[in-house]
């Protein structure tokens, strides 16, 4: 009987279990995604030369523990809060505590395991399908890297469960340790925020401490190593809380105080976000870390994107250099509509390479010279035959043949020497298209055609530079990108699980508002302005720790991790944006309805 009266209590709140469950599905859903790169060490050995990277995934795996452990915390108490009144009534009928202490726990275990199967099934498709996406949009050479990875699975499964085992005895505890009448009430109780200044100071002075030792620590990672990491994830973590804990509850308090709070319905919003203060520093603390870490590991791998190409046209000024092509390979080159194709006739021996000079006035060969190899800045400089011959870029000429040259030196003949040079007559025709990327596949197909191998080894030029960096950096770029989503979708999943979790209990405030003649535009700019400060403020902590997190990077990357940072971060504003507006869409239609 009592199992069935439960069961009635589900069937009441399914809209409020599709929540939970949805959200505790995309939580176990991204835990296995991290995992499935994590515990993959084989993916880590083969993708990256980075000797550090297996000890950066244990932190990371340290650091998603601990935000799992605050999110399951939380998605327990909305389960249990929503079971509150209803177990109070029956034991106020009632039904013994062991009776309603084994129904909570096992409500609890069979919601958790269930949601972590489908999760595990759900992250193995997202797995799967950004991967995919990434790969072939992108490029990238991947080496022993699985959707379906089983030491992931089970360490998302075995972890999951026994959080959700001890959760239950938590909730058992609970709810057989409070009385009947407290249990009805429960949650009407709000939290109000007092303000304490000597506390909320002290708070504020070790969470900035904290925050810049963490700062200075990514700053100098070449120093302390992978102490630099492990300190950096413990003070970032507590003073992005201590920070959010102490201004938050006082930025409430202040501004209920000031004339702004009178105008409209400005003070209903803000006794909205003071009525669960405690929770919201919690779960923002959890965003803003997620947000940094989805911001960052995008940016880190846009980043590695960005600087395949910058290397591969620094090395040369052409895709690719062809002796002796034939006329289809021509028609091939032809078909790319490249920005400058030529061909020099030469004549070749052991030592020296002879080329006309007259060719090489009509049309100028170009090479490459870096400025600053930092940046990767560098310029292009037309060269005759004469500057050619003195420059010390001349061997990027030689590069374009087929290897075997490489170290023959070019000599610039008149027409009537030229002729002399008893060895059979050769051409080499050079090209350069717009983008090696844009053209990766039709420079792979012409590579095959002339040198019958893609291996970057047999030939030259910026498609082959292109190869090589990438085959490096495709591990790196993959990883990111792949976290970032990863992190942005486990970022989507706690701010809307936090807010929509609460829109059934906020549902009789706006009536009431609109009872008493507040107009639909009203209501719908409180809402706005509520979940607009829920994703603003973790979105401004986050963006700071990315630009000192990014400090990290400068071990690893040629270039600045600086370096066209403005892209990234209009995306993931892009994408946050559209998050908050799917959020206050589904928040208005429960609330208002």
């Amino acid at each position: 009987m009592l199992t069935k009266l439960a069961m009635t209590g589900f069937k009441h709140r399914w809209r409020d279990y599709l929540v939970l469950f949805s959200g505790l599905i995309m939580s176990s859903a991204i835990f296995y995604m991290f995992e499935a790169l994590a515990t993959n060490q084989s993916f880590l050995k083969q993708n990256t030369s980075i000797s550090m990277v297996g000890f950066i995934f244990q932190f990371g795996s340290v650091l998603l523990t601990i935000i799992t452990l605050v999110y399951i915390g939380y998605a327990n108490s909305f389960l249990l809060s929503m079971r509150k009144r209803d177990y109070g009534l029956f034991m106020l009928v009632g039904a013994r505590k062991s009776k309603i202490g084994q129904l909570i726990w096992l409500e609890t275990l069979l919601v958790g395991v269930a949601a972590t199967i489908i999760g595990i099934l759900v992250g193995t498709l997202l797995t799967a399908g950004v991967s995919h996406l990434l790969v072939n949009s992108l490029g990238l050479t991947i080496r022993h890297f699985s959707a379906w990875y089983t030491p992931a699975a089970m360490t998302t499964l075995l972890g999951y469960v026994g959080l959700f085992i001890i959760a239950g005895l938590f909730n058992l505890l609970a709810l057989t340790k409070t009385p009947a009448l407290k249990l009805l009430h429960s949650n009407d109780q709000p939290n109000r925020p007092q303000l304490k200044p000597a506390r909320q100071l002290l708070e504020i002075v070790i969470g900035l401490i904290a925050i810049g030792i963490g700062y200075w620590s990514m700053a100098h990672l070449a120093t302390l190593q992978l102490m630099g990491i492990g300190v950096a994830l413990v003070t970032i973590v507590l003073g992005t809380y201590l920070l959010f804990n102490a201004i938050f509850v006082w930025l409430m308090v202040a501004l209920k105080r000031l004339p702004f709070a009178q105008r409209g319905l400005n003070g209903f919003t803000l006794s909205q976000l003071s009525f669960r203060i405690r929770n919201y520093t919690k779960m923002l603390s959890i965003v803003a870390m997620l947000f940094a870490l989805s911001l960052g590991a995008i940016t880190v791998g846009m980043g590695f994107h960005q600087q395949i190409p910058l290397m591969a046209n620094a090395n040369n000024a052409y895709d690719m250099g062809l002796v002796n092509a034939t006329t289809a390979e021509r028609q091939q080159i032809a078909a790319m509509k490249p920005k400058t194709n030529a061909t020099y006739h030469f004549k070749a021996t052991k030592k020296a390479v002879y080329y006309q000079a007259a060719e090489f006035n009509r049309a100028p060969f170009t090479t490459i010279e870096v400025q600053d190899k930092h940046q990767l800045t560098y310029k292009a400089v037309q060269n005759k035959a004469a500057k050619l011959q003195q420059s010390t870029s001349n061997y990027q000429l030689m590069q374009l043949k087929d290897g075997v040259m490489i170290t023959a030196t070019p000599v610039f003949l008149s027409k009537t020497a030229y002729d002399k040079v008893n060895q059979p007559e050769q051409r080499l025709t050079v090209f350069a298209t717009n983008s090696v990327i844009t053209h990766r596949a039709a420079l792979k197909k012409l590579a095959k055609s002339h040198f019958h191998t893609a291996n970057p080894e047999r030939f030259s030029g910026r498609y082959a530079m292109y190869q090589m960096v990438n085959s490096m950096y495709s591990g790196l770029e993959f990883m990111g990108m792949f976290l970032g989503i990863a992190f942005l979708a486990m970022l989507a999943s706690c701010l809307m699980f936090k807010i929509l979790s609460g829109a059934d209990a906020d549902q009789h405030r706006y009536q009431m508002l609109d009872k008493v003649g507040t107009t639909k535009r009203q209501l719908k700019g409180a809402i706005n302005k509520e979940i607009a400060v829920l994703f603003i403020l973790p979105g401004i902590v986050g963006i700071v720790h990315v630009l000192f997190g990014l400090q990290m990077f400068k071990l690893i990357m040629i270039t600045s991790p600086y370096t066209g940072i403005w892209l990234p971060f209009v995306i993931f504003a892009g994408l946050y944006l559209l998050y908050y507006l799917i959020t206050i869409t589904i928040y208005r239609r429960i609330v208002l309805q």
